[in-house]
């Protein structure tokens, strides 16, 4: 490894908290509970992630806030289990403090303008070289929105913040990589985002995510938009007029890409291992097949973007905030392929 590539491994990892009212806090503190891999901090609240640890008996737990990466540095870097003594949560500090009777479950002005502000200092400390990736627990759209932050969720502030051109939606586990053409828009609206521009960027970043994987020759399927692949035209002509030659134009280019395949057969013979990756039109097309397979192992990752970002792949679970039962093996997961795929990149 090259010695950027170890200065860059050296770094810590960013885990942004979430919507403060959510299972994000809860999740955060037991990832650090059962010890990690690496040098982590935490963007997000210090009290929120103290009550987490209260009501999961974690008193071995100590939260300690800094207002920014160089004061951690300075006081030492303490950063998950020391021994058999306390366990060292660090906060940077970027927001208002979250209130301590903040109704956990419910939709807030107040958790959508902390979640917001943590995303944004990950991003700003990602893009300045301090943190060696992101790794993000749920956010809330609508304590977003009402926060008046008007973003459907973090793949697009992530692009915005970053000033990334073109950014896809990665989901996988253990037997599935999907990414998405198009990603949180009406259905209604998705045939006139289905373009010959979208499809070649999408494949094109797909080939990217198997690269950062470690896969050398990624076998690339595309997803058709309509039944049956449009069958020769008599379903739709999207298939035939923008995917297919989309499809052609970067088997031009050297990828190893084909399809477009019919939505209800191409992910199971992706599972089988015929392909690494498969392109899906829209959201619900790609992301069904993944959650169905379970959401413990699933990971969601933003390709394209100037840093590694990785995060669960299940949302706050406001039903079951609070009470101490949510299961961070997602985050675990994400914050496992940050590490990999953070090696990758460098390579």
């Amino acid at each position: 490894m090259s010695g950027e590539s170890s200065q860059h491994a050296s770094l810590p990892v960013g885990i942004t908290m979430g919507d403060a009212a959510g299972i994000g806090p809860e999740l955060v503190v037991k990832l650090f509970v059962r010890g990690l891999p690496a040098p982590a901090l935490v963007y997000g609240d210090a009290g929120s992630l103290s009550r987490a640890a209260g009501f999961l008996q974690a008193s071995h737990i100590v939260v300690q806030e800094f207002p920014n990466i160089d004061a951690w540095k300075q006081a030492g870097a303490q950063t998950g289990a020391q021994g058999s003594g306390p366990i060292h949560i660090p906060v940077i500090s970027c927001a208002s403090p979250i209130p301590a009777d903040l109704p956990m479950g419910r939709a807030s002005e107040v958790a959508g303008l902390g979640a917001y502000a943590y995303l944004c200092k990950a991003i700003d400390d990602a893009m300045s070289g301090q943190i060696a990736a992101i790794v993000t627990a749920p956010l809330h759209k609508v304590s977003l929105k009402m926060a008046g932050v008007n973003y459907p969720g973090h793949t697009e502030i992530l692009a915005q913040r970053s000033g990334a051109g073109h950014v896809g939606m990665m989901l996988l586990n253990d037997e599935l990589r999907v990414l998405l053409v198009s990603i949180h828009i009406p259905l209604s609206e998705v045939p006139q985002h289905i373009t010959h521009d979208n499809e070649c960027n999408a494949i094109l970043l797909a080939h990217q995510a198997c690269l950062q994987l470690g896969i050398a020759q990624p076998r690339i399927a595309v997803a058709g938009l309509n039944p049956h692949a449009g069958e020769e035209g008599r379903f739709g002509q999207e298939d035939i007029n923008i995917i297919a030659p989309a499809i052609a134009c970067m088997q031009e280019q050297g990828m190893q890409v084909s399809g477009p395949y019919p939505g209800d057969t191409i992910f199971m013979r992706a599972r089988r291992g015929e392909f690494d990756i498969v392109v899906t039109q829209y959201h619900d097309q790609g992301l069904i097949p993944v959650k169905y397979l379970g959401v413990d192992n699933g990971v969601n990752v933003t390709v394209g973007l100037p840093f590694i970002r990785t995060s669960v792949d299940h949302g706050t679970a406001f039903d079951i905030a609070g009470k101490g039962i949510a299961d961070e093996s997602s985050l675990r997961v994400a914050f496992e392929l940050a590490l990999k795929m953070k090696v990758s990149i460098d390579k």
